[in-house]
């Protein structure tokens, strides 16, 4: 670690803000054409940053994607490959596989990045969604032991602010044309923000938004009426409040935004915003990608990022270089001037090369992994149906177990019911609709075989036989 950070020796340690939106699919952002997002201020932000268009979440849902940016490793590794549930919760055993346990408690023992940065004099502070320890008292509530500040937050302040997650608008509420609701959680970010204007220690912030996970609405009467006119009478009431509820949420990250410049901060911090995983299939369009979250299709884990490092990246920079959200931790470190912990093996690598606007070379070559040994739907119930496409997938569709390794633009999904592969070639077949494994059955056989080595090698939890007889395993 020594050598990489010096690298960042000459440039004083910057303040970290690391905006994680939830459910906010690569395409669900204005700079990314999206046809029915409205969001100025992440593209302002994009203007000023540097754009990483093969950005990847380490898993294709929540509290998986959470573990790998917030400890360098893959979820495998750590065993976390899915959502945290309450206690009581058990795996169902009606498919043909019965998946691990459900993870629970982040381990009290597994080093977060907050604990590296704080242990190099970074004032640490969280706002928002934890989702890693097991549900308490409330949905998403967090632990008393097992939460942030147990594993490095100085500061930790468990919010929902205005996401419905809160409960019901108030009744009555209204706001005029160009008035948007408070949130609390985006306060309390600001709060944070103005007491470090005198702070001599460098910050990390970690503001983890609720929004745009479901349930989607806006109570800003406006909004839903100015996005119904722009969609047009055609588009879906879903797809209407969608629009309008990632403006909100583009709303509150300006609020931040324009906090780090009204308090001076600006020049010295880096802002790195990205999501936890792709869209939802019922509000959000991931085309021409495949997939959507629950599934490892490019629409699953393909996800908006963006950094701005003062003085570093490049303003409106482009970089086509394939990261993954467990590249955080090991990047963080190293622009922190942050011992890691040797004994804590990472998946990540640093990725201040890129920033600095180096060579991407060696980074589309190293194969990046993912594993969801999990099916969603968790339960089977009659009228699921099968078949993953592109703006195709619905809450009834049938999300199987399965595992993939991308290595350069070529990528491979294993499929552990029928014991199927898939290869595509993702400079060609971005949609992945040409499965090449009959072209190339070599190829397949020797990638699915690294990957299996790996999977093997981190001791990933994998599913296993059941004995029901519920569906043909054939996709």
């Amino acid at each position: 670690m020594p050598a990489l950070r010096a690298a960042a020796a000459d440039i004083a340690r910057p303040n970290i803000v690391l905006i994680l939106m939830d459910d906010m699919g690569w395409k669900d952002v204005g700079y990314a054409a999206g046809e029915r997002a409205e969001t100025p201020n992440i593209d302002r932000l994009r203007n000023s940053s540097m754009c990483f268009t093969r950005a990847y979440a380490s898993a294709a849902i929540c509290s998986a994607s959470r573990v790998g940016l917030l400890t360098g490793q893959s979820p495998a590794r750590a065993r976390f490959e899915f959502v945290t549930k309450w206690p009581h919760d058990r795996v169902s055993t009606s498919w043909p596989l019965t998946p691990p346990p459900f993870p629970g408690n982040l381990p009290l023992e597994t080093t977060t990045v907050a604990e590296l940065l704080q242990g190099a004099g970074y004032r640490t502070a969280m706002v928002g969604k934890w989702h890693l320890n097991q549900h308490h008292v409330r949905y998403l509530g967090w632990s008393p032991t097992h939460g942030p500040a147990q594993q490095g937050f100085d500061e930790a302040i468990d919010e929902q602010g205005s996401h419905p997650y809160a409960g019901p608008p108030a009744a009555g509420a209204e706001y005029a044309a160009g008035e948007y609701p408070r949130d609390q959680l985006t306060e309390e970010a600001v709060g944070y923000l103005r007491r470090q204007r005198s702070g001599a220690e460098p910050f990390f912030l970690f503001l983890s938004h609720y929004y745009v996970h479901d349930p989607v609405r806006v109570s800003a009467a406006w909004m839903i009426g100015k996005h119904r006119k722009k969609l047009g009478p055609d588009a879906s009431d879903a797809h209407v409040r969608y629009a309008a509820f990632v403006e909100l949420a583009d709303h509150y990250v300006g609020q931040v935004l324009d906090t780090l410049d009204a308090c001076g901060l600006s020049d010295n911090t880096l802002v790195l915003l990205t999501s936890d995983n792709g869209g939802h299939p019922d509000f959000s369009t991931m085309a021409p990608l495949r997939g959507c979250k629950w599934n490892l299709y490019e629409g699953g884990i393909r996800v908006p990022m963006l950094v701005r490092w003062p003085g570093v990246t490049k303003p409106g920079g482009v970089c086509d270089a394939p990261v993954i959200n467990y590249d955080l931790l090991p990047t963080l470190c190293e622009i922190a001037d942050a011992e890691t912990d040797d004994r804590t093996p990472l998946d990540g690598r640093s990725i201040v090369p890129l920033l600095r606007g180096e060579s991407g070379e060696s980074f589309h070559e190293r194969p990046l992994y993912w594993h969801f040994p999990y099916y969603v739907p968790e339960q089977w119930a009659d009228g699921l149906v099968r078949g993953i496409g592109v703006d195709t997938n619905s809450m009834r569709t049938v999300n199987p177990p399965h595992s993939a390794i991308r290595v350069g633009d070529t990528k491979l999904l294993y499929f552990y019911e029928n014991q199927n592969t898939e290869l595509y070639n993702l400079r060609d077949d971005p949609s992945e609709q040409s499965d090449l494994t009959p072209q190339q059955p070599e190829r397949a056989r020797a990638m699915k075989q690294t990957l299996m080595d790996h999977l093997h090698s981190v001791g990933a939890r994998l599913a296993r036989p059941s004995g029901a007889d519920r569906d043909p395993p054939s996709r």
